[in-house]
């Protein structure tokens, strides 16, 4: 799969995994305390209160769809409710553990799509991908000495799994490092930082 595909299918794929968890414990009481991540309009918001989680889902995100079928997914998802805003955003509202589900579930799909780009035809010399646990840093072993264009070019792969992941977490990133590592040698070879992306 080429680059430019997989940042689009991973940016659809993610907003969509929020469509496909289920199950999780019920709450009555949804007037806590709360602790809001909010960013720019493009964004998602992630609102936390002590027994549910709010995703405020941007309308790029969201796409054509209707309340009538949001409302099927809340009810097939056994969430509390998504609601269609007027700007074409949806917000979504689960309990901790669906929401909890729902990050391992992302985990899951990201640390495969890690896997699946070691020896693939775009990146035949990665042999091995490790990220931490928030996906805010990268390190790819490379047979490479030096980087070619899709090598380099993957920093964008790796910029888009963290970001994605943490904003559907609720956690604000100000970096994302990669480094990639010759395998023969253990030496890096090269660094990249989301912060000092143009």
């Amino acid at each position: 799969m080429k680059t430019k595909i997989l940042i689009a299918l991973l940016s659809a794929s993610l907003a969509l995994n929020i469509t496909a968890c289920s199950g999780g414990e019920k709450s009555t009481n949804s007037e806590t305390e709360t602790s809001e991540t909010t960013t720019e309009d493009d964004k998602i918001e992630v609102d936390e209160n002590l027994l549910t989680v709010e995703l405020t889902i941007p309308a790029d995100y969201v796409g054509e769809t209707t309340q009538e079928e949001l409302d099927a997914t809340a009810k097939e998802n056994d969430f509390k409710s998504i609601t269609l805003n007027e700007d074409g955003s949806a917000t979504y509202v689960m309990t901790k553990g669906q929401h909890k589900k729902m990050m391992s579930e992302m985990e899951s799909e990201i640390n495969t799509a890690l896997s699946e780009m070691i020896g693939s035809e775009d990146y035949p010399n990665f042999t091995n991908i490790k990220a931490n646990s928030d996906f805010t840093e990268f390190t790819i072993t490379t047979t490479s000495a030096e980087l070619n264009f899709n090598e380099s070019f993957s920093t964008i792969v790796f910029y888009t799994y963290g970001g994605m992941y943490n904003a559907f977490n609720g956690t604000t990133v100000d970096n994302i490092h990669v480094d990639f590592v010759n395998a023969d040698s253990g030496e890096i070879i090269s660094s990249a930082d989301s912060s000092e992306a143009e």
